[in-house]
């Protein structure tokens, strides 16, 4: 451990908060089926330890930042080899420090949810078990010292997300979305190494110059911004491929398209993955290494209003939002949601609003982990276990007026409604584009604002207002009925086929539990699902509160922007104006009004002109069409770039297989055989066999010859005896003479 000034207990061992949950991991999984509570008490106590270490940390830290900004690392080498150190570590700094106490708050709800959500699942442990470790990995990235330890992190997530979102594997659409967001974030995983080693052979020398290595976070930012002779070139292609691994990982465009089908886990991975842990991790390593991203891909720098992140935020913004008015199923509206406001940070970061951008990434987690577990809450106890808003929802806000207020307090801080916590944070990346020049960037934001607020009112209506539908009007569905719907059905809507293909002991309860939800109708949701809603929906509302700069609070800026410290670059900011923030005003007010407006003529009784549109025009009919199939990217994606280079391989590996591995195995068995019956023939038959046969025949003839004096006759064997006798004595007397 490298020596340090004391800087407070909880900043000194803020390596034990991954740890804990880490530990749980493992006592979960050996220990868990024989605890009361099948393991869920060792991931909850975990996470309420972890996140007492966070608050603990947090405290210290806006305590420190009173003398001091500088980032508190720490490390133990584990291995050296040519004078490169591995190390595992922390670096503590505002942004570090923000996401700890997100994520470990987040996740304890989140963990106390699915107490009454994930009850009598046949893998209850197991749940609890990957649900620890997945948030222990985001812990750790959040912490890392270096890359590896980051890169340590990033991949536990991405094992844990293909456990999680795969966990009622037994139906193949989870399976497959399981695998499809496993291989999709693999594709741009390869761009985290690649990016990794190509910036550490560029740091390592100036790194080493100066106490690091090529690997540390701190030595890398601190190269990118002070070694003027870098190579721009080695920066450029280090940061692009680094890129393309926030763009998996954070389900940019055009990597995006995992995302919604992760929608296939339980609702609870749902709200922790795209709230506060993995798929903000591309938009945290963007953060981290933000000295690095903004020399390499130039940002905010004069005459340079366009670049890469800026351009993929953009177009993310724009085309997830898009998609989001063609669901039906609620949570995938949430997904595309959260893909479209991942593209409002990644377009912050690239437009040169950093604060801003890290601000929305705090006050996104607490409305979006809300809305997703909202949509829980409905499919729990007020749409039979369904999450289609057209066939089973709508009319519920007076049945489930908890869960109804949480979600409409939510959905106005996502849109960015006026001194909601959105307002605060997604406001300001628009104003700081335009104030930094990006003027198109600007506009797509404005253009954003308004398409949230349109699709999140048509959301809103359909599930809580107009017309009950379906299971929210009291109608039972059949087990069949429950299997048409999304596939990522809850536990108990299908408990008799859980049952069927599970030993009865793992499903304590489970009878009841859903014989409870199938036959009450519509109902508020049990105390473990609401509470979680309502903390959740009161810091949708009063988080924005640290950094509202139209009151002058600037309190998330003073503890945790890392701006106002070295290695950073300088970044202009906006100054607020009211002014500035009525386009984006009058745009909600003008989504809410013009998508009540249309929900109301479209999904009702009256008739209204837009009804049956996109089967009178040809036009609508194919836009619609290209939305409902997702711009065609993941038929090109599997049937054109998937297949034209699986089947080339195949066919390949094919051919190797017959015309080289099995026709050498098989000339190898011909020569064998060959050799055998040569050896059979002349050396077996001839040699040895000869040999032996040859030593018989001898050993006979001898036997032969010698049988005659055998006679059993006495005078012939004394003739013999004095006839050697005889031939004995004349022997003597010849040479004795």
């Amino acid at each position: 451990m490298l020596a340090a000034e004391h800087v407070g207990w909880f900043l000194e061992h803020a390596f034990l908060i991954p740890i804990v949950p880490a530990i749980a991991f493992a006592l979960i999984l050996f220990f868990g089926k024989r605890m009361p509570m099948k393991g869920s008490e060792i991931g909850i106590a975990s996470m309420v330890v972890s996140l007492v270490l966070a608050i603990g940390t947090t405290y210290q830290w806006i305590h420190r930042t009173e003398t001091s900004v500088e980032p508190v690392i720490r490390k133990v080498v584990w291995w050296q080899a040519g004078g490169v150190q591995f190390s595992f570590g922390q670096h503590i700094d505002g942004l570090a420090v923000v996401m700890l106490l997100l994520v470990a708050f987040i996740s304890t709800l989140v963990q106390i949810y699915s107490l009454e959500y994930l009850r009598g699942d046949r893998r209850y442990t197991h749940f609890f078990a990957a649900l620890t470790l997945f948030s222990a990995g985001m812990l750790m990235m959040v912490l890392a010292e270096n890359m590896v330890q980051l890169i340590l992190g990033w991949e536990i997530m991405g094992l844990c997300s293909f456990m999680l979102i795969g966990h009622w594997w037994e139906e193949e659409a989870n399976s497959r979305a399981a695998l499809k967001a496993f291989w999709t974030v693999r594709v741009g995983d390869i761009g985290l190494m690649v990016g990794t080693g190509v910036i550490f052979f560029g740091a390592n020398a100036y790194a080493q110059a100066h106490g690091s290595n090529g690997f540390s976070i701190a030595g890398i930012n601190e190269w990118a911004m002070k070694d003027t002779g870098a190579s721009h070139t080695l920066l450029l292609w280090g940061c692009v491929a680094l890129f393309i691994a926030c763009i998996g990982k954070s389900g940019q465009f055009p990597l995006h398209t995992w995302l919604p089908d992760a929608m296939a886990g339980p609702t609870p991975v749902s709200s922790l993955l795209h709230s506060s842990t993995m798929v903000v991790a591309g938009v945290f390593l963007v953060a981290r290494l933000y000295p690095l991203f903004h020399t390499g891909l130039d940002i905010n720098v004069a005459g340079q209003h366009f670049n890469l992140i800026a351009v993929i935020g953009g177009i993310t913004i724009v085309i997830a939002a898009a998609l989001a008015f063609v669901q039906t199923d609620i949570k995938k509206v949430l997904a595309y949601s959260t893909v479209s406001q991942l593209g409002y940070m990644m377009m912050g970061l690239g437009v040169g609003a950093w604060t801003p951008a890290v601000f929305h990434i705090f006050t996104h987690a607490f409305f979006k982990c809300c809305l997703f577990l909202c949509a829980g809450s409905v499919a729990h106890s007020g749409s039979h276990h369904s999450f289609e808003m057209k066939q089973d929802m709508g009319g519920l806000w007076r049945r489930m007026p908890i869960t109804a207020a949480c979600w409409i307090l939510s959905t106005a801080a996502l849109c960015g409604v006026p001194f909601f916590s959105g307002f605060f944070s997604k406001d300001e990346i628009i104003d700081n584009a335009h104030n930094n020049g990006y003027t198109v960037f600007w506009i797509i934001g404005l253009v954003g604002a308004f398409m949230t607020t349109a699709y999140m009112t048509r959301a809103t209506y359909l599930t809580f207002f107009g017309t009950a539908r379906g299971a929210a009007a009291g109608e039972h569905h059949d087990e069949a009925h429950d299997m048409a719907h999304d596939p990522a059905h809850d536990p108990a809507r299908v408990p008799a086929m859980a049952m069927a293909h599970a030993d009865p002991a793992d499903h304590d309860g489970a009878d009841a539990h859903d014989a409870h939800n199938s036959h009450a109708g519509p109902h508020e949701s049990p105390a473990l699902i609401t509470v979680p809603l309502m903390i959740l929906a009161f810091f949708a509302v009063v988080a924005g509160y640290l950094n509202a700069a139209p009151f002058h609070i600037e309190k998330f800026t003073e503890w945790f922007a890392s701006e106002k410290r070295e290695p950073f670059p300088e970044l202009a900011h906006a100054t607020f104006k009211w002014i500035n923030t009525l386009p984006s005003i009058v745009l909600v007010a003008a989504g809410f009004a013009v998508s009540l407006f249309i929900c109301r003529g479209l999904y009702s009784a009256t008739a209204f002109a837009l009804k049956g549109l996109t089967k009178r025009s040809a036009a609508m009919r194919a836009g619609y069409l290209f939305l409902v199939n997702k711009y065609y990217l993941d038929d090109l994606y599997e049937n054109v770039i998937a297949r034209g280079v699986a089947y080339p391989i195949s066919a390949a590996a094919y051919w190797v297989n017959q015309n080289v591995i099995d026709r050498t195995v098989n000339e190898v068995g011909v020569g064998a055989r060959k050799t055998g019956l040569w050896v059979y023939r002349n050396i077996d038959q001839r040699v040895v066999d000869g040999a032996v046969n040859g030593s018989g025949a001898a050993a006979q003839g001898a036997g032969s010859a010698l049988r005659p004096i055998q006679s059993g006759k006495v005078n012939q064997y004394g003739a013999l005896l004095f006839g050697a006798a005889a031939i004995g004595a004349l022997v003597l007397v010849i040479v004795n003479t």
